[in-house]
Formats: structure tokens, C-alpha cells, sequence
């Protein structure tokens, strides 16, 4: 299992945001989350993340417990919420900078990344020039330069064109071809159905088995 969380809860003062999760996501599969704003979806995957620590429960990424055997996962792609760029540089620039931190890729792998979600790389606009759909091809784009194993995508699709997620479905098919796993939250039913082995329904943070297991 790439994804293993057992009894997950989140209170928030007296609101209960997650109650008591139980769910595995296997590897090499695409998992969807589907349900309203507001149901509990980006929270569940900022907790996958690391990024909210849960009131009750474990969560293990590729087998290591989140919060206590890292703060983190340690191979995983994010796009959740709107992806924050420095505005005044361009999409390369902000790329390398990221890259620079962990030293993992080089020049030639962002700018083959770039190329391969429809952008590129030479175009020297700043990101706060950019369309929303091109920012979205940015943040996959960060998401997946580093060849992670482990994919969260909230709404990746927002902003896209037609053509775009239809770019975008492609490329994600290709990566769970490639063996990755990606966990996404989308509002579309043609995404969900296109995309998902699995699918999940959360509603006011209980989460439901859809489809697929």
C-alpha cells in the first residue's frame, strides 16, 4: 500500500472536521476524491501531507507514519489549493529555484518538464502575467520534475481549457502507466471516471467507498 490511514479524526475547537477515516490506497493506482467545498477533501490530503497534524489516528506513507517517522513523505507531488509562485520571475526561474533545494534534477530535466506539461521554458514573462490554466501546467510542472512515486492533486484542472485537461488526463494515465500513484480531488465527473481505478465521496468529513474496491 502506498497510502494506509486507520481511524483518522480532526477537531478543530468543537468541530469535527475528519471522523475517524479508515482507508488504503494502493500503489500504482489512480484514487479520486470526489465531494462538495467544504466536505473535508483538502484537509484529508494536507494531513496525508504532513501539513496538519490529526487529532486521533495514524497515516503511513510508503509504509513510514506521518508525524512521527517523518514530518513529510519523503517521494511525493503537491498541488493543493492554488500553487504559489514568486510572481516576478519567470516559470523556469521559479522552478529552478525549487529544484535548487533539493539538488535532484538539473536544468535539463525542468526545462524537458516545462515542455512536456505545454509550457516553455524560454518564455521570460513573470508567472504573475500568467493565465490561470498556465499556472496550472506550472504546478504540475513542480509537482512532478522530481520523479516522485506519490502524487496529491487538489482540482488540478481548474483553469484548464479544453485541450488542457485533456493534455492533463494524458499525461496522468502515462504516469500511472509509469507505476506512480496519484490521489486527486476533482468536481469533474468526466475527470473521475475518466482517470480513477478507485473512488472515494467525502461529506462533512466522512469519507465513503465509491467505486473500485
Amino acid at each position: 500500500m502506498m497510502i494506509r490511514i486507520n481511524k483518522l479524526s480532526l477537531k478543530i475547537k468543537k468541530a469535527e472536521i475528519l471522523k475517524e477515516i479508515n482507508i488504503n490506497f494502493e500503489k500504482g493506482k489512480i484514487h479520486g476524491l470526489i465531494g462538495r467545498n467544504g466536505s473535508g477533501k483538502t484537509i484529508l490530503m494536507k494531513c496525508i501531507c504532513g501539513f496538519i497534524k490529526p487529532t486521533e489516528g495514524t497515516i503511513f506513507v510508503a509504509n513510514k507514519q506521518i508525524g512521527k517517522e517523518c514530518d513529510f513523505p519523503n517521494s511525493v507531488g503537491i498541488i493543493i489549493e492554488t500553487p504559489g509562485f514568486i510572481p516576478y520571475y519567470s516559470g523556469y526561474r521559479n522552478l529552478k529555484l525549487l529544484a535548487d533545494l533539493n539538488r535532484k534534477i538539473d536544468k535539463e530535466k525542468i526545462r524537458n518538464t516545462m515542455q512536456m506539461v505545454g509550457l516553455d521554458p524560454d518564455l521570460k514573462r513573470h508567472v504573475k502575467k500568467y493565465s490561470l490554466g498556465m499556472r496550472q501546467r506550472l504546478g504540475l510542472a513542480q509537482a512532478i520534475m522530481e520523479n516522485p512515486d506519490l502524487l496529491i492533486l487538489d482540482e488540478p484542472m481548474n483553469g484548464l481549457d479544453k485541450d488542457g485537461v485533456a493534455d492533463m488526463r494524458k499525461y496522468l494515465l502515462n504516469l500511472k502507466e509509469q507505476g506512480k500513484t496519484i490521489l486527486i480531488a476533482s468536481h469533474s465527473a468526466e475527470d473521475i471516471e475518466i482517470l480513477c481505478d478507485t473512488v472515494c465521496e467525502m461529506d462533512k468529513g466522512v469519507l465513503t467507498k465509491v467505486k473500485g474496491w
